[in-house]
């Protein structure tokens, strides 16, 4: 395990991200652009109307992630894979993902405008120098990079925030990882669990939300979801039991020739899931104890407290054959009952009349005899 325990939250942009903080939503773009510069720029607009913090990109060439070869290894066959994928090198998919890296200054100052954080992913150390030179906020690295020791180093040594999908990685793997980004300088980091599957609908069974929670609790990390299945259903889940950040993909409109649509959601589902994580944050709160609202205060009335159940004379004891602990809440309340039963009524009280401090001479009272 890594010797220490990270921040248990992150600044990004100037924004608190983490505990008791509002969750941090990320419309990731990915290949969703579909390499047309205006589709590009209408997820940038999507993303700000869906309720988005932030859009990321994915910083790399086909040369950079990958060499041009068709032997075996460079394959992308499995059934693990999405249809649009297969059949093809890793680089002629690569290729066909990338984004110009000339687009992230003019899709950065976009962003800014509107009022959204803008980075990326970065594939190897050249994007990540690219991206100083442009003054990202903060670093995302892809689960399947999470393991890469240059990357992390190169990453680390900018000293800003990290975001780290951690996928299929082990915990030994995990926890090295961890240890390379504090030792090479980085301080604010965030583990983000995710099933690598990219499924169009989501696997209940292998989803296995707690992981998230434990990264949390053994390692001190703010901790979120990079959601690779379809739906919203996932996100607003792990939303609702302590997710600081989400990360879904969005796609300006399906279309199963896009790579990543199978598990993209579009503006309107975006929007649906943003609208779902505000509600349960709304709903959360804070911690509050008695009535949160007017008509809480209000039915407090409908409490039990001390009554007068027959008509007393002045002198008459309190007992339980006259006072009664009914509803509503305008007596006495009940807890002073070992007080009032055996004190002295100090007037006539009619039937039905709440207690209170005025009408009983208590028992400890002493009267002057002269």
């Amino acid at each position: 395990m890594c010797d220490l325990k990270f921040q248990e939250t992150m600044n990004i942009g100037g924004r608190l991200i983490g505990k008791d903080q509002p969750v941090y939503v990320i419309a990731e773009i990915s290949s969703n652009h579909k390499q047309s510069y205006e589709t590009a720029e209408k997820l940038v607009y999507a993303a700000k109307q869906a309720g988005a913090d932030a859009v990321k990109m994915q910083t790399f060439t086909a040369d950079t992630i990958t060499i041009d070869s068709d032997k075996p290894w460079f394959m992308v066959d499995g059934d693990a894979n999405p249809d649009t994928w297969k059949s093809r090198t890793f680089y002629n998919l690569y290729e066909a993902a990338s984004a110009p890296w000339e687009w992230h200054i003019p899709l950065q100052k976009l962003s800014l405008g509107l009022g959204l954080d803008f980075f990326s992913t970065p594939f190897d150390t050249t994007a990540v120098k690219y991206l100083e030179d442009i003054n990202v906020p903060c670093y995302k690295i892809a689960a399947y990079e999470s393991t890469d020791v240059l990357l992390l180093r190169s990453i680390a040594k900018t000293g800003k925030p990290v975001i780290m999908s951690v996928g299929f990685a082990s915990r030994e793997e995990i926890e090295y990882s961890l240890q390379v980004l504090k030792d090479s300088g980085a301080r604010e980091i965030a583990l983000l669990h995710c099933t690598a599957s990219y499924d169009e609908k989501p696997d209940l069974d292998a989803t296995d939300l707690k992981t998230m929670l434990d990264m949390r609790e053994r390692y001190g990390v703010v901790v979120g979801l990079s959601d690779n299945m379809g739906g919203i259903m996932i996100p607003g889940l792990a939303a609702a039991i302590g997710a600081a950040i989400i990360e879904k993909h969005l796609i300006y409109e399906h279309n199963p020739e896009v790579f990543d649509d199978r598990f993209s959601i579009d503006p309107k589902e975006f929007r649906e899931m943003v609208n779902l994580i505000r509600n349960q944050e709304r709903a959360m709160g804070t911690v509050v104890y008695g009535p949160r609202t007017k008509a809480e205060e209000h039915n407090r009335r409908f409490r039990r407290s001390l009554f007068v159940s027959k008509d007393i004379k002045a002198g008459d004891i309190f007992t339980m054959e006259n006072v009664r602990s009914i509803r509503p809440a305008d007596g006495l309340e009940t807890k002073y009952v070992d007080e009032v039963i055996g004190s002295t009524a100090a007037r006539d009280i009619e039937y039905g009349t709440p207690l209170t401090w005025e009408m009983i001479i208590k028992k400890n009272e002493c009267c002057d005899p002269y």
